[in-house]
């Protein structure tokens, strides 16, 4: 069964920085673009970023454009995703998705 592990989530606090981890199937990071979403309590998902499977684009939301960075290791097998200067706002679990793929989330939390 395919699957997409996220990893890397915890309690952070405001201005702080993490960074989620993505594993997925090796073959998929040149056959997909993976993204990641998010979905802070009581909201809708929010995509938050792209990498594309040829590499040559990385898309952000307006919301972490400049704190929030995507990378990936193919020989790892892993996509990241380096978050910096948390704010309450990014309070979410997080997923990645590849096609019809996902992740089972990593939860998020900005708090003081």
């Amino acid at each position: 069964q395919v699957q997409l592990a996220e990893s890397g989530g915890g309690l952070e606090q405001p201005g702080g920085s993490l960074r989620l981890s993505c594993l997925a199937p090796r073959f998929f990071f040149s056959t997909y673009d993976i993204k990641w979403y998010r979905r802070a309590p009581g909201k809708e998902h929010e995509w938050v970023g792209t990498f594309s499977r040829d590499g040559t684009t990385i898309a952000y939301t307006e919301s972490v454009k400049g704190r929030f960075i995507i990378s990936r290791d193919i020989d790892k097998s892993t996509l990241y995703l380096q978050m910096n200067n948390l704010t309450p706002d990014d309070t979410a679990v997080y997923y990645c998705n590849a096609y019809t793929y996902w992740g089972q989330g990593t939860q998020v939390t900005v708090s003081s």
